[in-house]
């Protein structure tokens, strides 16, 4: 039975409560852009996130969160609000734009047809209600196609964005290892059961191999951890705050992204950003945003991480991987992602024609605006790509 009382739960609803309160007093139309991204309470910074949530803290910081007076509704995927539809009806009624992020789709082969469905649903109704959408990858475009529909509004293809002043090569590699990072929330129990199988099939010819595990667990990973004779070269980190991630990609030689059909993973851009090669299934959005040189691709998720780790990890490949981070591209920036959001802001404010984005365009100081479309957007991962070419064969 559900709980219909919870502290947690009670705090949400009182907040969303005072919020429509608020929110539905006749008041004179604010000017300028105020943005709200359909919760109460976005994280602060240096507060844990996983997944879609980091990039709302990541905007919130140039744009905040403004509950009762925005102007603009600014939504995602992953991080729908409860009262969605209210929201939407409040944004037509009141002639507000909606600006979607889109991320990942809901597949029969994941949830089966009836959960697809389910978790689709409500994706559809935001899709439709956009006046402007960001697809996260190629592959988000194609899956939103087949399973949403196409958009009603404009779109365009932005990938994730990484602020490589933070995110740097460490000054020198581990000297133990290779140390394997797998990374982000491991809620699903495959992905760290591949990432132990990996570990365990390293050992006999890298000895001193290790393994780095954050984010919550879907399992206990110490049965397993016992079984596969792994005692003391299992590190479980937990999670961290976006302050903490480059410490901690630093101290790895690899990243082990077992998840499949991963649409855009912030935590692949950043981790070649602090030039670790990444080693994956290829499935999803990781292969364009990895390319050739950037990583270990291998077909199905049982076999990615057994065939690739190796490779990445082979001896002697610190010292190349750190001399191509260190002639990494500058424009690779988060206020790159901030200046492409400003210009999504002003077109969208200014209610464009609804055309599919083509052509790239500069502005005057030199950033590509929004309006460079899927073509432009590419270089960001290309650009990564070149950074750890020479860490791998």
């Amino acid at each position: 039975m559900t709980k219909l009382w919870a502290p947690g739960r009670a705090g949400r609803w009182g907040r969303a409560g005072a919020r429509w309160a608020r929110t539905l007093v006749p008041r004179p139309r604010a000017s300028g852009v105020r943005v709200f991204y359909g919760h109460d309470r976005v994280p602060a910074p240096g507060e844990p996130v996983a997944g879609g949530t980091a990039k709302f803290q990541r905007l919130a910081t140039r744009f905040p969160n403004r509950a009762h007076d925005f102007t603009l509704l600014y939504l995602g995927s992953t991080w729908l609000p409860r009262d969605l539809r209210a929201l939407l009806w409040l944004a037509r009624r009141r002639r507000i734009p909606v600006i979607s992020n889109q991320d990942g789709v809901g597949y029969p082969g994941w949830a089966g047809h009836e959960g697809a469905e389910e978790f689709n649903r409500p994706l559809r109704r935001l899709l439709a209600a956009a006046e402007h959408v960001l697809y996260q990858s190629e592959f988000c475009k194609r899956a939103a196609d087949e399973f949403l529909g196409s958009p009603r509004g404009s779109w365009e293809v932005l990938y994730n964005a990484v602020d490589v002043d933070s995110f740097v090569p460490a000054e020198k590699a581990p000297s133990v290892g290779p140390v394997l990072l797998l990374g982000g929330d491991q809620y699903q129990a495959y992905r760290l059961e591949v990432a132990l199988r990996t570990l365990r099939a390293l050992l006999p010819s890298h000895p001193e191999a290790r393994l780095l595990v954050t984010g919550r667990l879907a399992m206990p990973i110490e049965p397993l951890v016992v079984e596969l004779g792994l005692a003391g070269r299992v590190d479980a980190i937990g999670r961290y705050a976006q302050r903490d991630a480059p410490a901690l990609f630093q101290r790895a030689h690899a990243l082990l992204h077992t998840k499949v059909n991963d649409p855009c993973p912030s935590l692949v851009i950043e981790a070649m950003a602090c030039g670790l090669p990444v080693v994956y299934p290829m499935s999803g959005g990781v292969p364009e945003l990895v390319g050739e040189e950037a990583g270990v691709g291998v077909p199905g998720r049982a076999t990615s991480a057994l065939l690739g780790a190796g490779r990445a990890a082979r001896p002697g490949r610190a010292s190349g991987c750190s001399r191509a981070c260190a002639r990494r591209p500058s424009r690779l920036r988060s206020k790159r992602a901030g200046a492409c959001r400003r210009a999504v802001r002003s077109r969208t404010l200014a209610r464009p024609s609804r055309r599919a984005v083509r052509a790239p365009r500069r502005d005057e100081r030199g950033e590509v605006n929004v309006s460079a479309g899927v073509g432009a957007q590419t270089g960001d991962a290309a650009s990564e790509r070149r950074r750890v070419k020479a860490r791998l064969p």
